[in-house]
């Protein structure tokens, strides 16, 4: 089982599109979406969810309003300014404290400071996550909540739900819609992967993100490889991106051109491979033997 994650250092890059389409060639695979913040590869491989499971990434407080004695002692030790006056009254005091379930970092210390024992600190459901199957193969896939925390958390059950499916059902690989950025999500989603495809295209800005990527994946020493997406645009950049990655010891397996099938092809819930005809589509597949023979080096060398 050989587990592929597809990683953009910025937004845009076409990085969900091309995961797509290696879901419509791998042809023994489980696909996972690790961009649980923003997630879109169901846009593409339109999922029918067999089991929804909730998440509870972290505990919030809450005060028990009859226990309050409203000394305010909670809004004194917090630093995130969550717990607020003008609570409803209760035998004790006319005023209690609320907590502002938002402002709440789950942090504990005005559970552990309160003299009146009257905060409760609870699990709270911070997403969704769901086992689903696709036209092409299943698919592990979640949904983090609005404003909710713990996305690492979320990345690292979807990841480990996908290989036990991959591993109770024989298949060959696991390909990995990774979120963009070097964050949390994204370190979650590589940490013991056996190849990282950066997907990039010719701006600067795209040029500055893809360096930090490829620095967080050395970091951690996982095989990469840079497919340049819509070369075309610019391709003295592009040839500068190339240049740089072999001084870095990092493999360009693909330059994609800039094609308006691409966008024929989302409006009408397809992968590029599905929509495809001519040197878009060969591309594509030359990309996913190109991943194939990467991972049957890395395989020879480890053995």
């Amino acid at each position: 089982m050989k587990e592929i994650v597809v990683i953009s250092g910025k937004g845009g890059t076409g990085k969900t599109s091309i995961t797509a389409s290696l879901a419509a060639l791998a042809q023994n695979a489980v696909f996972v979406d690790c961009d649980v913040d923003a997630a879109d590869l169901h846009l593409l491989l339109r999922p029918k969810i067999e089991l929804t499971s909730d998440f509870s990434g972290g505990k919030k407080a809450s005060i028990i309003t009859a226990k309050c004695i409203g000394c305010g002692k909670c809004r004194d030790v917090c630093n995130f300014d969550a717990p607020k006056p003008g609570g409803p009254g209760n035998d004790i005091v006319e005023k209690t404290y609320s907590i502002d379930p938002v402002a709440c970092e789950g942090c504990s210390v005005c559970v552990e400071f309160c003299p009146a024992k009257a905060i409760e600190f609870e699990n709270v459901i911070n997403g969704q996550w769901f086992i689903s199957q696709t036209r092409f193969r299943p698919m592990v896939h979640a949904k983090l909540g609005i404003a909710e925390e713990n996305s690492g958390k979320l990345v690292t059950l979807v990841r480990k739900e996908a290989k036990r499916i991959a591993a109770e059902q024989h298949k060959e690989f696991i390909i990995v819609d990774g979120s963009p950025g070097i964050g949390c999500p994204v370190i979650a989603s590589i940490t013991g992967a056996d190849l990282a495809l950066i997907v990039t295209e010719p701006t600067m800005s795209a040029l500055h993100d893809l360096n930090r990527i490829a620095e967080l994946t050395g970091h951690f020493n996982i095989p990469t490889a840079i497919c340049i997406n819509k070369y075309d645009i610019n391709p003295e950049l592009s040839d500068s991106i190339e240049k740089d990655a072999k001084a870095k010891n990092l493999n360009v397996v693909s330059r994609i051109p800039y094609d308006t099938q691409v966008t024929k092809a989302q409006l009408d819930a397809k992968t590029i491979v599905e929509y495809g005809r001519g040197p878009l589509k060969k591309q594509i597949e030359s990309l996913w033997q190109s991943i194939i023979r990467m991972l049957h080096a890395k395989n020879n060398w480890e053995n």
